[in-house]
């Protein structure tokens, strides 16, 4: 157990290092974004004025004692520093080798990143455009996913079986392989340029989500919608008193999915939207790397922005979630 444990924190660093290099480069000054090696908690070299001129501080090891200089210039034999530290040989000057000089540094956070990153384009017009997508999405997702997964699950009709199997194969195709016939399609359609090409389609249910959703319905015990049945009940009826109220965790790991991936999507905005003032974040982001690429920690700094959102949704409905994905796939 203990070993389990182990590997499973192991993995758990592992996945959450990008996210905490995301933080820490948001945080750092811009010269410090790109400096090897990486210093995880941002910190900046430690500078002072010297004949008027501002000068870097430097610690070397030399017979065994610390010593703290300031370099002062470069010469073909190293570089030329003078001692600060200890205070029996302050002043002396001497040429060290670059590579024993090791750089003062102290921590410093550069919290304006985010309010200078959120200011360079408009995050709450793209924010209100990203929220609008994706509730929409998971209501349409929510609303024909559980309907088609219903009938896959608990309506006995002929074929039933062959259907839910072509609906899977569906989830073979790529998503590059279908951008241009839906480009076409839609417009054809006259969607292109507005928020339809995004929406509409989650209103057709997904094969991933009609799967998730048909699988855990078949965990849930058949005499209850046979008893509603003999009540008088409708199939829609069942679903919506009985099965909807069941289905919480299921529904719950349905609609984090799909708004994670709608507020995260880039190939869609991209492809559909041509006015920027219906931008979603990530295109935004995109834009923002377009116009200022050489501000990385700006850059950062708005992108942790953009993900602050789902980690928060994933920290307060973790224990739904998980509990949605244990139960699903229970019987076949």
């Amino acid at each position: 157990m203990v070993v389990v444990y182990a590997m499973l924190l192991g993995f758990g660093f592992v996945f959450a290092l990008p996210f905490v290099w995301l933080v820490s480069t948001s945080l750092k000054a811009d010269d410090a974004v790109f400096e090897f090696p990486p210093y995880w908690i941002p910190s900046r070299k430690e500078r002072i004025k010297v004949d008027g001129k501002p000068r870097g501080l430097f610690t070397f090891r030399q017979q065994g004692e610390t010593v703290k200089v300031v370099r002062l210039a470069e010469s073909p034999q190293g570089a030329r520093v003078r001692v600060l530290e200890p205070q029996t040989r302050a002043g002396e000057e001497m040429t060290v080798a670059p590579e024993l000089l090791e750089p003062v540094r102290h921590i410093f956070f550069r919290w304006e990143n985010y309010p200078r990153a959120l200011k360079t384009f408009p995050f709450l017009l793209y924010a209100r455009n990203t929220l609008y997508i994706a509730v929409l999405c998971v209501l349409g997702t929510l609303l024909s996913a559980s309907i088609v997964a219903y009938g896959f699950s608990r309506v006995r009709w002929p074929g039933r079986d062959i259907m839910f199997i072509l609906v899977l194969a569906t989830m073979m195709l790529p998503d590059q392989a279908l951008v241009l016939p839906r480009f076409i399609m839609f417009r054809h359609m006259g969607w292109i340029g507005s928020f339809k090409p995004l929406v509409v389609p989650a209103f057709f249910g997904t094969a991933f989500d009609i799967f998730l959703l048909r699988q855990f319905f078949l965990t849930l015990p058949g005499e209850l919608s046979d008893a509603a049945r003999i009540d008088g009940c409708s199939e829609l009826g069942i679903l919506w008193r009985i099965i909807i109220p069941l289905s919480k965790p299921a529904l719950a790991t349905v609609a984090l999915l799909t708004f994670i991936w709608a507020w995260l999507d880039f190939m869609g905005p991209l492809v559909y939207l041509n006015d920027e003032n219906m931008y979603t974040l990530a295109l935004g982001l995109a834009a923002f790397l377009g116009r200022h690429g050489a501000d990385w920690s700006g850059l950062m700094a708005a992108g942790a922005v953009v993900i602050a959102p789902i980690i928060v949704i994933f920290f307060f409905a973790q224990r739904t979630f998980i509990r949605g994905i244990a139960l699903t796939g229970m019987k076949g």
